[in-house]
């Protein structure tokens, strides 16, 4: 049972980040072919979405 977990947390920390970064590239490359438009606006948002490139900083005090 721990087992599977631990499978499940490790694809789950190596697929969302090579996604993020696989949308990301394509996105940038159709942008560079073609120009900007609503799949390539699409795709950095999914991007942006599963992985922030800027990580926000959280203030407690």
């Amino acid at each position: 049972m721990i087992q599977k977990r631990i499978a499940q947390w490790a694809v789950m920390a190596v697929a969302v980040p090579l996604a993020a970064a696989g949308a990301r590239r394509l996105s940038h490359t159709l942008e560079a072919r073609r120009g900007p438009s609503g799949v390539t606006r699409l795709l950095t948002k999914g991007a942006d979405l599963m992985r922030p490139q800027k990580a926000k900083r959280r203030r407690f005090w």
